[in-house]
């Protein structure tokens, strides 16, 4: 029997990752055949079949490969030593994924796919519980370290900060002037008059009035 070489099978089951993040941020997941998505990637249906069965798979491939990299932001995240510039720093990382073209189509796609499509639904469910999840422990400890406000309730501000991430795609597909990588400031300073402790979000405010 021919030994499967793991470092090519990984290879190759990512390139038919990004081909499918391709086809379907141009043409959605129900406009993109399997033949598309063998053509992007350049290879043959009974190579990408025997990596992926049915695009159903590969949907939920993306989906996984997204929770994976969102466990691994946030594991580094909690050794920075000021947490909420940490949590600053994720989401100027969002807002950087929503600025490309190819990942904010890509986002907007799965999350109409997953009101169609309970199984996909229920892994979208998932990575958000477990981002919330991740959202609500770094809340805990900055609050042990005076770097955000106490008041603040670390699973409604967890579900407040998902729901501005999800705000951020969605105010892209109805307003073309939005440019997220030139809102950085705004969200920045929004973010510290709603997390930081009063005396903190305070001066931010001053410096921000000066600096206006």
């Amino acid at each position: 029997m021919r030994k499967i070489d793991p470092e090519k099978h990984a290879a190759r089951r990512q390139v038919i990752l990004d081909a499918a993040i391709a086809c379907f941020a141009r043409k959605g997941f129900h406009g993109t055949s399997t033949a598309e998505i063998c053509a992007e990637a350049g290879m043959s249906p009974g190579n990408l079949f025997h990596y992926f069965p049915t695009k159903h798979a590969i949907i939920a491939a993306i989906v996984e490969e997204e929770r994976q990299e969102t466990a691994d932001f946030f594991r580094e995240l909690h050794e920075a030593p000021d947490l909420f510039a940490a949590l600053l720093g994720f989401m100027d990382a969002a807002m950087g994924l929503a600025a490309d073209p190819v990942y904010s189509s890509l986002a907007l796609e799965i999350a109409a796919e997953a009101m169609r499509d309970e199984r996909i639904g229920a892994l979208v469910a998932a990575n958000d519980a477990e981002m919330r999840a991740a959202l609500s422990a770094l809340i805990r400890a900055a609050h042990a370290r005076g770097q955000i406000d106490t008041a603040i309730d670390p699973e409604a501000g967890a579900r407040w900060i998902a729901a501005l991430i999800d705000g951020i795609f969605g105010r892209i597909a109805v307003d073309p002037g939005f440019k997220p990588d030139q809102e950085g400031a705004t969200m920045h300073l929004l973010l510290t008059r709603f997390l930081r402790p009063p005396r903190d979000a305070a001066s931010a405010s001053s410096d921000a009035a000066e600096i206006g």
